[in-house]
């Protein structure tokens, strides 16, 4: 194996210090001052703290509204999560079998992965606009049927159609490439004994796809906790009613609009340790059933 060697011993952390001062900056330092924040009071418009111990984590926990909120949160990640591997999957399997237009389809479909969350909430605004986008054709056969200010399930709908167009042309990269890694002589071969594609996919192709299954679980379910933002922001508000005030939108909204700085804290530190216990569970107890070789 070739190895790179440095005359001088200052490069080396000459050239790390970049890119360790940016992950101190805007992840360690922040971290640090919330999980301080958590565990005092601080004052709406500054003039020192107090320490309240675990009096936020106790005042967060017995609200019913932040319950709310992590159902909601648990239900947007499993259904985006499953929706965007699902039409990631399909595409990806399309495009790998070079039907016409597929050069087409695959620069397409990873366009998508570009547009920032806001945007994508901006544009999915539009779409389902009751007034003047393509949903409003569905009030003109029954009025006041579709509305995303009026009724809950619809907008907790829209929010997963939107997070999960997000979520798609990334975890499509990588199931193509996880298609095209696996030898053109083992399709065939199983085209040659009579297999179909359906057969095909379920019994070879999904099978060598785990390691990747694995991969991209564990990255869309963190992504739908903490890239959702933009998305509630721009498309819902996290109404009506809270119906998608998820986890990551309640903590700007009670820190940023109600002030409640301490309590945004402690709220960030819980979907911080969610998010950690959710990706030690898949790695303790899904990662075994995943075969790399």
């Amino acid at each position: 194996m070739r190895r790179a060697h440095f005359k001088f011993s200052w490069i080396v952390p000459l050239l790390l210090a970049p890119q360790l001062l940016v992950i101190f900056t805007f992840f360690y330092w922040p971290s640090a001052q919330a999980l301080y924040w958590a565990f005092t009071l601080e004052q709406p418009w500054g003039g020192g703290n107090t320490w309240v111990g675990w009096d936020n984590f106790r005042k967060v926990l017995s609200d019913p509204y932040y319950w709310g909120s992590v159902r909601v949160s648990v239900i947007y990640a499993l259904a985006t999560t499953v929706l965007a591997m699902g039409m990631a999957l399909t595409l990806a399997l399309f495009v790998d079998r070079q039907l016409a237009g597929y050069r087409v389809w695959r620069v397409g479909i990873i366009w998508p992965y570009a547009v920032a969350a806001p945007a994508v909430g901006l544009a999915f605004q539009f779409v389902f606009n009751p007034g003047a986008g393509i949903f409003s054709y569905i009030n003109t056969v029954s009025p006041g049927w579709w509305d995303l200010s009026k009724y809950p399930w619809q907008a907790v709908t829209a929010i997963v159609i939107a997070g999960a167009w997000k979520q798609v042309a990334y975890s499509f990269i990588f199931f193509l490439a996880a298609l095209q890694s696996i030898p053109r002589s083992l399709t065939e071969a199983a085209a040659m004994d009579g297999a179909r594609p359906l057969r095909r996919m379920l019994d070879l192709q999904l099978p060598l796809l785990t390691p990747t299954f694995f991969f991209l679980l564990v990255i869309n379910i963190t992504d739908s906790f903490t890239d959702s933002f933009g998305i509630v922001d721009t498309l819902t508000g996290g109404g009506p009613f809270r119906a998608t005030d998820l986890m990551v939108y309640k903590i700007y909204s009670d820190g940023f609009r109600g002030l409640d700085y301490s309590g945004a804290a402690a709220q960030s530190i819980i979907l911080m340790g969610l998010v950690m216990a959710l990706t030690f569970i898949q790695f303790r107890y899904i990662e075994r059933r995943v075969h790399y070789t």
